[in-house]
């Protein structure tokens, strides 16, 4: 059980996180981030310093939250790169897309990425940075060793941002797709082969029915996890 401290000092990040989600930074005002945690008025100042640190503090609870619910698989270290790369993806829509946490940590999440603060350096540095990193290396497996810097890190953000279109046009797609579509073929699994497999038939100048049945091969062959869509 929390010391009272801990608790009031929990009800504020909890507050904060809802109000900060919904109305950003400047729109949130300290007493309605109090009201809400039922606190004192001088409570933000008192855990936090200010409203500056306050917001850091929350952004930075959102998305340890995060990761730390929605941890990709354990894997063999025999298992394929095309797994590894599978299970990245997925993970990673899983973060963008999953209901299961408190709604206002995604939403935070993704008004930083859109609306930068000083908070989004921290969030990179901290977070995206080592994931990014750890996505070139995957597909460093199929990229060309004389592959320039630049176009490596092109190829990585264009693997990431069709999984944050899933997040951000979430609604579009709904208007563009018949919603049997979406009911059977738009699960996180479905969307990770769809992502990953296109990846890939790019990257091997293979059609991509062709990786399809490969990736659905490997998926297959494991015994833990992840199963294959198709």
């Amino acid at each position: 059980m929390p010391a009272p401290g801990e608790a009031v000092r929990d009800r504020i990040l909890e507050a904060a996180g809802s109000v900060f989600a919904e109305r950003g930074f400047e729109h949130s005002p300290v007493r309605e981030i109090c009201r809400l945690a039922d606190a004192n008025g001088a409570a933000v100042n008192y855990y936090f310093g200010d409203k500056q640190q306050l917001y850091l503090e929350t952004v930075r609870l959102a998305s340890e939250a995060r990761i730390e619910q929605i941890l990709p698989p354990e894997r063999n270290p025999s298992t394929p790169t095309e797994v590894h790369l599978f299970d990245h993806v997925r993970t990673l829509l899983e973060r963008m897309l999953g209901s299961e946490q408190a709604p206002w940590q995604v939403k935070l999440l993704m008004r930083e990425v859109l609306q930068p603060t000083a908070a989004c350096r921290e969030l990179v540095e901290q977070h995206f940075r080592p994931r990014f990193e750890y996505l070139l290396g995957l597909l460093d497996e199929w990229m060309p060793a004389e592959m320039p810097d630049y176009r490596r890190r092109q190829v990585a953000l264009s693997v990431v941002g069709q999984c944050v279109h899933y997040r951000m046009a979430g609604e579009v797609i709904a208007m563009l797709t018949p919603e049997e579509d979406r009911r059977q073929h738009h699960s996180l699994d479905q969307l990770a082969f769809h992502i990953t497999s296109l990846t890939l038939a790019s990257l091997q100048h293979q059609p991509i029915w062709e990786i399809d049945s490969l990736l659905s091969d490997l998926l297959k062959d494991l015994s833990t996890t992840t199963t294959s869509p198709r």
